[in-house]
């Protein structure tokens, strides 16, 4: 009898270390939400090839905390403009580089939103609003229209990431959880018409 108790026991212990194993799993998963691009968008002017875009999954819980604790923090998109050419390496005809940086200001009570997109910086009064502005793309020149020949195909490769937080005085040993925020998409390919 005794050892049919401790069988018992030995299984739900088992059963128990499996249930907790699968609901960590399961916590891990949702925190671990993968950031890409959406609502993607290649058109042209009569002038330029724009990009308009906007990453997905790209804030988290540390983020926000380090960003509403005046931790300035950058996304930088890299934008690569290829012409495909059969039996030889394809062209490249543009490389782009565009840097958006948040600060949230604690006196008053406003969040910075700049870009190296040629736009001033934009004050927000909500998180919300100022997240959005992030991570958005709106009207991002890629590469000039006079470059393009009609008969040819091209394609436009672009990723997101995170760039690594410097803080000012060896502050990066206060905020030791600014390693755990990084993020970094893909890098998406989209076939370009023109």
């Amino acid at each position: 009898m005794t050892m049919m108790t401790l069988k018992t026991g030995n299984i739900r212990r088992k059963i128990f270390i499996i249930i907790c194993c699968l609901f960590l799993f399961y916590v891990l998963r949702l925190e671990a939400r993968e950031a890409k691009f959406a609502d993607l968008l290649i058109t042209n002017n009569a002038e330029h090839i724009l990009v308009y875009a906007r990453v997905t999954n790209c804030f988290t819980g540390e983020m926000e905390a380090a960003i509403l604790a005046g931790v300035p923090t950058v996304f930088t998109f890299l934008f690569d403009f290829y012409q495909e050419r059969p039996y030889w390496w394809d062209k490249k005809i543009a490389y782009r580089v565009i840097q958006h940086t948040i600060k949230y200001d604690n006196v008053k009570k406003i969040f910075l939103v700049s870009s190296t997109n040629g736009k001033e910086t934009a004050m927000f009064q909500t998180f919300d609003n100022a997240k959005r502005a992030m991570a958005e793309l709106n009207g991002v020149i890629v590469a000039p229209v006079y470059a393009l020949a009609n008969d040819k195909s091209y394609y436009l490769r672009m990723k997101a990431k995170l760039d690594k937080a410097r803080l000012p005085l060896r502050m990066e040993y206060l905020f030791f959880f600014v390693s755990l925020w990084d993020f970094e998409t893909d890098w998406y390919k989209q076939k370009v018409t023109h």
